[in-house]
């Protein structure tokens, strides 16, 4: 938690080659809670990165080099020490696998003792999740978001990629979500609908990009799924599945084993997302500026089942909709997994 409000809101320049073949371009990188943006002068978003991808590729060296994750080919130059200092020390907190020594452990293992003896006696497992979500820290949410990642890439593949694809995703994101708040990825099988991580990383089956024939249905899955995020916190989904002795484990050691993870993950990937409110979810197409009708449609070629969506469509009397990406970045984003 200390590490993420040291760098929040920290930019550095850095030197950026979208493939080994293409030639290198002065950036603005920027530094988010689960993620690095990476933009041109002019501010235009270029591509997007997910923190729990992320491979240095000259460990020691300097200047740093990064790609996005270990089969790709973009690269990323940073001689900045302050924006090095940032993203080794999030990476550290995500990937290390085993549990910490110092301050955090001790603070975890002291709660945990005075929680398991009061738990013993009176708590109910519910109790036990909550108290288990308001001591976690956010490096050890990420940390756990990504090994989860890691076991449902096992059913869904890594995430696709592409030059324009990536830049059209990020541009999406920014569009639709709060800055610097997780990523958001599109995986290319196993999935059908979206998935939220601890730590804030949300995934989209490649059915939800390809699929549509204009981006607001793809721009109502992710503003439903955050919707979701924002109404229920995804590792308590994640302890709920795993039972009471992982949460346990997890207050005592700040880990959940790989295997509690992977057997949770096979699960995930076939859940059907939850639904979410009409009147919750208008309030995000409004603020977005985005019609609700498309959506609708998509879910429900009749309209029956969505006519609230329909009926209430925050755009239906206004001018006020703004495109939610232009038709060359719709079409990048659409064969962002390739054909």
């Amino acid at each position: 938690m200390t590490a993420l409000k040291k760098f929040s809101r920290l930019e550095a320049p850095g030197i950026w080659r979208p493939t080994r073949e293409a030639q290198r371009q002065d950036v603005i990188v920027s530094f988010g809670e689960a993620s690095l943006v990476i933009a041109d002068r002019n501010e235009k978003a270029l591509s997007h990165w997910s923190l729990a991808a992320v491979v240095r590729i000259n460990r020691g060296e300097r200047p740093a080099l990064y790609t996005p994750s270990a089969d790709a080919t973009e690269t990323l130059e940073i001689d900045d020490e302050t924006m090095i200092e940032a993203i080794e020390t999030i990476r550290g907190a995500i990937l290390r696998a085993r549990p910490h020594r110092g301050r955090l452990r001790l603070v975890l293992f002291t709660t945990a003792v005075g929680m398991l003896l009061a738990a013993a006696a009176f708590w109910l497992p519910g109790m036990l999740v909550r108290h288990t979500l308001g001591v976690v820290p956010d490096p050890t949410r990420a940390e756990i978001g990504t090994k989860l990642f890691q076991a449902i890439g096992r059913v869904t593949g890594s995430p696709c990629r592409s030059r324009r694809g990536d830049q059209a995703l990020a541009r999406l994101q920014a569009r639709l979500l709060p800055p610097g708040r997780g990523a958001l990825l599109v995986v290319p099988d196993g999935l059908s609908g979206t998935i939220s991580l601890p730590g804030g990383v949300m995934l989209l089956g490649r059915q939800l990009v390809e699929g549509p024939e204009v981006p607001e249905v793809t721009a109502g899955h992710i503003l439903a799924e955050a919707e979701r995020q924002a109404r229920s916190d995804p590792l308590q989904a994640v302890l709920q599945g795993a039972g009471p002795l992982a949460t346990l484990r997890l207050l005592t050691t700040g880990h959940i084993k790989d295997e509690t993870l992977q057997a949770y993950a096979e699960t995930l990937t076939a859940q059907e997302p939850a639904p979410v409110p009409d009147a919750a979810l208008l309030e995000r197409f409004a603020a977005a500026g985005i019609s609700s009708t498309p959506y609708a449609y998509a879910l429900d070629i009749t309209g029956e089942s969505t006519f609230g969506l329909i009926e209430a469509d925050p755009m239906r009397s206004t001018g006020a909709r703004r495109p939610v990406l232009d038709d060359s970045d719709w079409v990048a984003l659409q064969g962002i997994c390739g054909h």
